[in-house]
């Protein structure tokens, strides 16, 4: 159950855990850039870097890429968040050398021909607007908006229609020199896989990377503030949110455990207050987004135009009474839940390799479950409690809203409430 670790002379880490009993394995480049790597006028640019990796590289066209992978029975992706981007595949064990050397040469030697840049900013400017008509996505773009108000941390990762169709090839190929380095990237893969092997793979694929990055990200501000977007919407879509904790702070797992307590699932105090005992709403959950240096604990749900008030203040008075009553048992339940899930994870090449490639990004080593588990033990429903109270007693909160939200209460008011 170890992982392999070697760093080449470019910075890139090569990071494998071997499942022998697979007869497959997952891998991928995981590049610690993302949206919150963008100048201001680089919004979206992440995002449409990633969807141009896969269209045609100096010696292979996008339909040769996808040929390649599929005609071997695999499979091939990439996803942008706002701390780093992830190029994936998963294959056959004996096609693991081919998956690196494609992605390698995305990477590497992408093409970036105009008419297919076209083509692409026009299908990226249709997600946009399939976003913006979803208010459950388009309302946390207004939450992480408001959070980090003015900051690359607080933009869409998406981009606008107007930026997105703005950007050059040039303008791509900067964004990729400045970010793309070999200290930014991690080669991980997880399943029947020989690390040996893939480092001597790396080694000769990987040789354009220039080795130090030249930029490091803008440090992240938690603000908060206010948005509502009145619209025709059947149901108003609310977030309420306040400072969490960033991923290397003592209190990040202990506020992951007041998350799951609050909201959940079907037994968290949330959903049985809120939904079970009042019917105010259909769906309701609490949530806590970590960042390299902050972090964002919120709250959603839906909720009918005449509950609006109701349902918020019903949320803001259990936020406050988990302060002082959350109890062991409570706080047993949920760590056999975290435990749980990352032992599901082990079972998973794909959750496994995305899983070590985060970690050194973020923590500069592949965390031990052992080491996680024991972590976790150690909180307790004081160091819970204490936390919650860290986290309510504030006067700066975000709110966001979509829908028919007149009847949303604003910030003074949370934060009396909170505070009451």
């Amino acid at each position: 159950m170890s992982v392999e670790s070697t760093t080449l002379d470019n910075g890139m880490t090569v990071l494998t855990h071997n499942m022998p009993h697979l007869e497959s394995a997952s891998l991928g480049v995981w590049v610690k850039s993302g949206s919150r790597s963008e100048h201001a006028n680089e919004h979206g640019i992440s995002h449409l870097l990633e969807h141009m990796a896969f269209k045609g590289t100096k010696t292979r066209s996008a339909r040769a890429i996808a040929e390649a992978i599929e005609g071997v029975g695999g499979e091939v992706n990439a996803a942008t968040s706002v701390e780093h981007t992830g190029y994936f595949a998963r294959v056959l064990k004996e096609d693991v050398g081919m998956a690196a050397d494609i992605i390698a040469d995305i990477l590497q030697n992408s093409a970036f021909d105009e008419n297919e840049l076209a083509r692409e900013q026009q299908v990226i400017v249709q997600e946009i607007g399939a976003a913006r008509d979803d208010p459950d996505d388009h309302v946390f773009d207004l939450f992480q908006g408001v959070s980090f108000p003015d900051q690359p941390i607080g933009r869409t990762i998406l981009g606008t229609a107007e930026s997105v169709r703005g950007f050059s090839p040039a303008a791509i190929r900067g964004y990729l020199d400045r970010n793309y380095t070999g200290d930014r990237m991690i080669l991980a893969a997880a399943g029947n896989v020989d690390h040996d092997k893939l480092v001597r793979v790396a080694e000769r694929q990987f040789t354009a990377l220039e080795p130090a990055s030249r930029s490091e990200p803008q440090a992240a501000r938690y603000i908060g503030g206010e948005e509502q977007l009145e619209t025709e919407h059947e149901q108003a879509h609310i977030i309420l949110g306040l400072e969490g904790r960033p991923y290397n702070s003592d209190g990040f797992y202990t506020v992951q455990v007041l998350s799951s307590i609050l909201g959940g699932g079907m037994s968290s105090r949330l959903f049985q207050e809120v939904r079970e005992k009042r019917g105010l709403c259909y769906s309701v959950y609490a949530f806590h987004w970590a960042f390299a240096d902050s972090g964002v604990f919120g709250v959603a749900a839906a909720t009918g135009r005449d509950e609006v008030g109701d349902l918020v203040q019903v949320v803001l008075d259990e936020l406050r009474r988990a302060a002082d009553t959350i109890t062991d048992d409570e706080v047993t339940r949920v760590r056999n839940q975290i435990r749980a899930g990352l032992l599901m994870s082990l079972e998973s090449p794909s959750s496994r390799a995305g899983q070590i490639a985060r970690q050194q990004i973020l923590w500069g080593r592949v965390i031990p479950l052992e080491e996680t588990v024991e972590r976790i033990n150690r909180i307790t429903a004081e160091r819970v409690k204490q936390v919650a109270h860290q986290l309510f007693e504030t006067d700066r909160v975000s709110i966001a809203g979509i829908g028919p939200v007149a009847h949303l209460p604003d910030h003074d008011f949370v934060v009396s409430r909170l505070r009451a």
